[in-house]
């Protein structure tokens, strides 16, 4: 998924352009870190003081020119409001939260309202229109039927999560000013593999396994029956 959101940015600024970018949710800071490297200025936002802590405890051990353009704020992203103005960013990212709001619209817009005119909206989701992928490969035939009329499930710690469907969240990018311009499949060929699957230990195997997975992420009808949905609006 970094391919695709750097993919994107080059496509929308201009090379060696310095971003003003917000991590909304965003865990243990891994993406915030990989853009400050970069040379963008992020500015992190995650409510899970758990998360926060390893977040900080990452950042320190960087160098001081690093250090110095990442801001972390505690806070679970629905009051952008409050700690910044609209227009403030280049970029936003919203990866793997929306899957844990029940009614998503007032974040959304809230996260359109901090983005700069053409600025970037990074939305990665579960794939309101594939749930019954996984049941349904793995033999749970009850589980799969029950998938194709809800938007609900549960994610791989058992935690009850909801799901968007690609139609509804276009309309809604569309109507929070942000229209939907490019979206990708993630987890396509690896979504059954367990959390503790061995990575290969062959290179080759590695690359491979990751050119598949982004090859399929981008071509139909794979991306569309992916677990995960990235989705890339600008603001007009």
């Amino acid at each position: 998924m970094a391919r695709q959101l750097d993919e994107q940015m080059t496509e929308r600024f201009p090379v060696g352009q310095r971003l003003r970018v917000l991590d909304v949710g965003m865990g243990q800071g891994t993406q915030a870190l990989r853009l400050a490297r970069a040379g963008h200025k992020v500015t992190g936002v995650e409510q899970d003081a758990t998360m926060l802590a390893l977040a900080r405890e990452a950042l320190a051990a960087e160098p001081e020119g690093i250090r110095s353009r990442v801001r972390l704020v505690e806070s679970d992203g629905r009051d952008t409001g409050v700690h910044f103005l609209p227009g403030s960013f280049d970029v936003v990212l919203c990866h793997g939260v929306l899957m844990y709001v029940e009614n998503p619209d007032a974040l959304l817009a809230g996260l359109a309202r901090m983005l700069a005119p053409g600025g970037l909206l990074s939305l990665l989701v579960r794939n309101g229109d594939a749930l019954a992928m996984r049941p349904g490969l793995a033999g749970d035939w009850a589980t799969a039927l029950a998938s194709f009329d809800t938007t609900a499930s549960t994610d791989r710690l058992g935690v009850d999560v909801r799901a968007d469907r690609l139609n509804a969240l276009t309309s809604a990018l569309a109507g929070i000013g942000a229209p939907l311009r490019a979206w990708y499949g993630v987890r396509i060929f690896t979504d059954l593999a367990s959390d503790d699957a061995p990575v290969p230990e062959n290179p080759e195997d590695m690359t491979a396994l990751l050119a598949a997975e982004e090859r399929a992420g981008r071509t139909d009808p794979y991306r569309g029956v992916a677990a995960l949905l990235h989705l890339c609006g600008v603001r007009g």
